[in-house]
């Protein structure tokens, strides 16, 4: 019976072989890193070659010279400052927010979230004008901050806090996913154990997260120092006072300086060049650990 019964059975057609869906892809997977490629070095890679060009163009005694100008010097030094005060404060708060809104339920949560992401929405330059509104001679709180000889705008506050409000989503938002996905398991083993807040953070949070921290640390560092339209608005580019680094490029190609303005740009493209290379760096460690650790 097994016989005819396998003889009126149709043959099954053996499989197509897969080498054109395989030649497909690889070809598709080629001119896809392609146009990357060719993307990355028009838009990345030729503008940073042309500013270190530029910059050294006249020599490397003009290029040095052109960060011994006291302008120069001040706005360095002015971000400098800035960011100093900017990321430490924002890291402090980016941990507490993100403490509060991964671990703990409470009203306004969601409303906590959407005004960590308002700089991401709001364009630097209104952020600025909003300060001016605020701050300004003429604005909201101007007269009671000149009658107590308090001076915000045009002046390194006003610029700090510019910074600071464009600056601080970074270190929240990466920092709130990667709690939300570690959970609560660990902090709550402590506290039965006995552990207090801070022995928790210490022993079991911070651990937990370093990677992490430490990255969106480094993202608001570069922009803290990069920042350019909301300081612009506050600062009043006053030469040697209130001019950052982004501020004193302008300044000097406008008058077609632009040996010097390069130079303090290629300064600023290193310290981009500078946070890519830590950047990678923490992606490396922190694969690395999750292969070595994969339960943290």
């Amino acid at each position: 019976m097994a016989g005819p019964i396998a003889q009126r059975m149709p043959k099954q057609r053996p499989a197509p072989p897969a080498r054109t869906a395989i030649a497909e892809s690889a070809f598709m997977r080629r001119l896809l890193i392609g146009i990357a490629l060719v993307f990355i070095t028009l838009v990345l890679m030729l503008p940073l070659i042309l500013v270190f060009s530029v910059a050294f163009s006249k020599g490397l005694k003009v290029y040095l010279d052109s960060f011994r100008e006291p302008d120069a010097l001040a706005a360095i030094r002015l971000t400098l400052i800035t960011a100093l005060i900017a990321v430490p404060v924002n890291t402090f708060f980016g941990i507490c927010a993100a403490w509060a809104i991964a671990k703990f339920n409470f009203r306004g949560k969601n409303v906590l979230i959407t005004l960590i992401d308002m700089p991401f929405a709001v364009s630097p330059v209104i952020a600025g004008l909003i300060f001016m509104i605020l701050f300004g001679s003429r604005g909201f709180l101007g007269p009671w901050l000149l009658e107590h000889n308090i001076q915000l705008v045009f002046a390194t506050p006003g610029i700090v806090i510019a910074t600071l409000f464009v600056t601080f989503p970074f270190v929240a938002r990466e920092l709130i996913p990667l709690m939300q996905a570690q959970g609560n398991e660990e902090e709550l083993s402590a506290i039965v154990l006995g552990a207090n807040g801070w022995q928790i953070f210490r022993r079991v949070t911070l651990p937990n997260i370093k990677w992490g921290l430490l990255y969106g640390v480094i993202l608001c560092n570069a922009r803290a120092m990069g920042e350019f339209g909301a300081v612009s608005v506050v600062s009043g580019h006053i030469r040697g006072l209130t001019n950052t680094m982004p501020l004193h490029v302008e300044i000097l190609y406008n008058e077609y300086n632009f040996a010097a303005a390069f130079a303090v740009a290629s300064l600023l493209a290193f310290l981009a060049l500078v946070t890519l290379i830590v950047k990678s760096v923490i992606e490396w460690k922190s694969g690395k650990d999750m292969i070595v650790n994969p339960e943290s």
